[in-house]
Order: structure tokens, then C-alpha cells, then sequence
């Protein structure tokens, strides 16, 4: 291994005081000496997150307090700041993690020059709305493909940011996430995934690496911005949807779909946050 292999992990958090002291205690405190750099970002907290991070004592660490919510733009201003050779996206609602996580997640980058975007796995938490969505894409839409790659099982398929592995280098030859300054929330991550992923780099989960993450209406409030976003994608693919739906009836054409892939089926999956806020429309 030649260069920087050491590690700079992000955070960024807004009024989620309950969730971040445990990513800090359980999964930010089970780092190994790998990791040099810790950035956390609050995006103008106002429920003691200001306070509690200036609180903390590591030499890693570096807190940025924003005085407004700027969202999922902070990640590139974040990762701007910070200086080691592999850079790790980090949500705030990821509360347990093994010891040693982070050396693990590099290991396995560093073996797998292919993969630009390396996951860790999550625990299956009946209440965590990001591991019941990737249970459904695993098991009803068959949407991995596993592969065993000098004895590291990954499984290839969505990926999200929730505790996720990049290079310095590729990250700063795809301009990074980039910054959407209308809007809150987006998906930070599916956009730097298409750009990796244009230079013939692939994504991928790690399956041996579990940690355990908190997010959806049964851990913490949902953001207007983030639920609006996800109402939005929800009713796009919706109406999408309905269209395949009558395409399928017709003679034959389910069955040369399935031959040939010309569309993915409707989806029958239904976010747990609008059951939580009562809207199917």
C-alpha cells in the first residue's frame, strides 16, 4: 500500500442530539488508529448539539457549526476539510458499529480497485426504514448480485450513504457531491455513485460488515425537507407505476419483459414514513 491510507470520516447532524451521542460513543469511538480526521457538521442545531459537541475532547475531531441548515450540502463543504487519502460519509442516525470498523471497511476498499463506493452492511432492524427498503430490494426485487473477491463477499446493487467508503483521489476526479443550493435534502449519494460509475468504477456493499442504523419516524421526527423529498419520489415512482401496470396486461408483454428487460415491474413496497404521517395519495 503506497500514499495516504489513512481515514477522514464526515458527519453531519441537525437536531438529532439523541442519535448522535450514540454514533459518537458507539460507532466514532470504535474507530482505529486508522482514522486521523473527524468532522462533524451541525447544520445549526438548536436541541444542545452545539453544546454537547463542544463538549467532546478527541484530537481527531473537528466540529463545524453551521449557522444555518444547509442539508446534504454540507457533505462537500465538509469534505473539503479534511486531508487523509480515503473519506468515509457517516449518517448520524448509524448508533453501533464493531470495534475496528472503519480498518475493515479499508481493508476491503484497498483489495477491491474496482469498487468507488463500498458500503458497510446493515443489521435488519424491523423499525430502521433503510434496512427494511434494502431487505425488499434483496429479497423481493433480487436487485444484488453477490461476488466473492479474494475471499471479501461483497454484494453489488443500490448503495447508500449511510456508512460508506470513497478514495480522495476518485472523489476529487468526479468534482465530489456537489451542492444543490435551492434544496435541503437530495440524494448526495445516487449523483456521485452515476459519476463513478461513468468512469467504469462500480458500487457495492460489503456483507460481512454489519452496523446497526436508526433512521425512519420510529427513531426521530422526520425533516419537512427530507419527508417532502421522499413524498415527491414516492409519488413519481407511483404514477410510473400505474403505466406498467396497464402495460403488463396486455398479451405478451409481461412475458418478453421478463425476456428481454425493457422496464423494471412496479414496485410494491410502501415507505414506512407515510404510513407514520397517513399518506398513500
Amino acid at each position: 500500500m503506497q500514499g495516504n491510507v489513512l481515514i477522514a470520516i464526515v458527519v453531519i447532524t441537525h437536531d438529532r442530539l439523541q442519535l448522535l451521542e450514540r454514533c459518537v460513543a458507539d460507532v466514532l469511538g470504535r474507530t482505529s488508529e486508522k482514522t486521523k480526521e473527524i468532522v462533524i457538521w451541525d447544520n445549526g442545531s438548536t436541541d444542545g448539539t452545539r453544546e454537547y459537541l463542544d463538549a467532546l475532547r478527541d484530537p481527531r475531531l473537528r466540529v463545524v457549526h453551521s449557522p444555518e441548515n444547509i442539508g446534504m450540502n454540507a457533505y462537500a463543504r465538509a469534505f473539503s476539510l479534511a486531508s487523509q487519502g480515503y473519506f468515509v460519509e457517516l449518517d448520524d442516525d448509524v448508533v453501533e458499529a464493531p470495534p475496528r470498523w472503519d480498518e475493515t471497511l479499508l481493508e476491503a476498499f484497498l483489495r477491491i480497485p474496482e469498487i468507488g463506493y463500498l458500503a458497510a452492511n446493515l443489521v435488519d432492524d424491523p423499525n430502521d426504514s433503510a434496512s427494511q427498503y434494502l431487505k425488499y430490494l434483496r429479497e423481493e426485487r433480487s436487485a444484488y448480485s453477490r461476488r466473492d473477491v479474494g475471499g471479501i463477499a461483497i454484494l453489488e446493487g443500490p448503495t447508500g450513504g449511510s456508512c460508506t467508503m470513497t478514495s480522495r483521489d476518485l472523489y476529487t476526479r468526479v468534482g465530489g457531491f456537489g451542492q444543490r443550493r435551492r434544496s435541503v435534502y437530495w440524494r448526495e449519494d445516487a449523483r456521485y455513485i452515476g459519476k463513478i460509475h461513468r468512469l467504469g468504477y462500480r458500487s457495492a456493499v460489503l456483507e460481512g460488515l454489519r452496523v446497526r442504523h436508526a433512521g425512519g419516524p420510529y427513531y426521530a421526527d422526520t425533516a419537512p425537507a427530507k419527508f417532502d423529498f421522499h413524498r415527491r419520489q414516492w409519488r413519481r415512482t407511483a404514477r410510473k407505476d400505474f403505466v406498467k401496470r396497464l402495460l403488463l396486461r396486455a398479451p405478451l408483454v409481461a412475458s418478453l419483459n421478463a425476456r428481454h428487460g425493457w422496464f423494471e415491474p412496479p414496485h410494491t413496497y410502501v415507505p414506512r414514513s407515510f404510513d407514520a404521517y397517513g399518506d398513500r395519495a
